[in-house]
């Protein structure tokens, strides 16, 4: 039995399954194990430097007995702290990452439990840093780093996602894919927004509950061009910071409101309130290759109900949504101008029945210009309102 074995200045290797990739180093500063060679474990000490992400990491803990028989089968347990890991090597995030926590189990199935720090994360195509913080159990297989994540929370400003997947290698992949199930409830769009916002503030606020599948594959492709989602939202309360679009969003509402005689006291009420309020803004969005495609969308106001679809490109920030619009009031009395005079003289073929309108509409533009407006180009809009308004 040796007491103890001193390593300061080793370099351990591991191969990367890609042959064209270098082999990580861990550069140990200080390792020292003891008790090496007795039947029980061995118990060691380590600072080292972490390759990927680059950070200092310091540990200590016991392993083995050694089985030479089934390597995956050694016992090991201990503590660890992670330090200045750089985040900036991962593609599309930035920041200074740190960690701690507690380790036990054996080589091919070692529970980690543990929290981590990110005073200033970022992503790379965002102006906005923030802290990140996570507490998390993970399960990691030590002889080939694959990695199964559960009861993850993160928490950023006012909000808190709850997580649980995989990062792990895949059957003729030679790097490893991430897939992710994040859900939320009662958390803040605007803290959501500004993760990815270039703009100064979030463009809306508001309450915000979703479950959606996240998969980022390997490759050198930037961030929002390889990460794939799928997944269900639901915006209450919702209000714009941008006062031109809240504008027309109120004046949507007072105008689908204003010839309804019945709900007079109720409109005044509302005048009241300088601000009018999306309300169950909901839908189903699939993202692919920079891309969102967005079904089921739907959302009212005071005196509208809106249903759309289309899409929203990630990274040209373009928008094209159509859809169909109801409102309480003529079709006239939510716009100025000729756009007016042109519904006052389409309005026959809009109404369905009393106090009830049906209108084709659209939402183009850019995310920091979205554009509003009536789809009288959209054919299959317009039969479908001829249909139900029994034209």
């Amino acid at each position: 039995m040796i007491d103890d074995l001193i390593a300061d200045g080793a370099i351990l290797e591991v191969v990367s399954r890609d042959p064209y990739k270098e082999p990580l180093q861990f550069s140990f500063h200080n390792f020292v194990i003891s008790n090496v060679g007795n039947k029980g474990p061995a118990s060691f000490q380590a600072k080292l430097s972490n390759p990927e992400p680059p950070g200092e990491i310091t540990t200590t803990g016991k392993f083995g007995p050694w089985n030479p028989d089934d390597v995956g089968k050694v016992a090991m347990s201990g503590e660890y702290l992670f330090q200045h890991a750089d985040l900036g090597v991962f593609r599309g995030i930035d920041g200074l990452l740190s960690s701690a926590g507690k380790f036990s189990g054996t080589l091919n199935r070692i529970e980690v439990q543990g929290v981590t720090d990110a005073p200033s994360f970022k992503v790379t195509s965002s102006s906005h840093p923030v802290q990140l913080r996570t507490q998390f159990h993970a399960v990691v297989n030590g002889e080939n780093g694959d990695t199964l994540l559960r009861q993850v929370a993160a928490t950023f400003w006012k909000t808190k996602v709850w997580s649980d997947g995989s990062v792990a290698g895949r059957s003729g992949q030679p790097r490893k894919t991430t897939s992710v199930e994040l859900n939320t409830t009662n958390g803040r769009i605007q803290d959501l927004l500004l993760l990815f916002a270039r703009s100064e503030r979030s463009p809306m606020s508001g309450a915000v509950s979703f479950h959606a599948r996240v998969s980022i594959p390997p490759g050198k492709r930037p961030f929002l061009e390889k990460v794939e989602l799928q997944g269900d939202f639901g915006i209450d309360a919702g209000s714009f910071s941008k006062s031109e679009t809240q504008a027309g969003v109120n004046h949507l509402s007072e105008g689908a409101l204003s010839d309804v005689s019945s709900d007079k006291a109720d409109k005044n009420n509302h005048n009241d309130d300088p601000t009018t309020v999306l309300s169950d803004l909901k839908g189903h969005v699939l993202l692919k290759n920079g891309t969102a495609k967005f079904s089921n969308l739907a959302f009212s106001v005071p005196g509208a109900f809106a249903q759309m679809q289309g899409t929203y490109n990630l990274i040209t920030e373009k928008i094209d949504l159509h859809g169909t619009l109801r409102t309480d009031s003529a079709p006239s009395n939510t716009t100025h101008g000729m756009k007016s005079l042109m519904l006052k003289v389409l309005q026959p073929f809009f109404k369905k029945k009393r106090a009830d309108y049906l209108m084709p509409v659209k939402i183009t533009g850019t995310y920091e210009h979205p554009s509003f407006g009536l789809d009288l180009n959209n054919r299959d809009q317009n039969k479908q309102g001829s249909a139900n308004s029994g034209q």
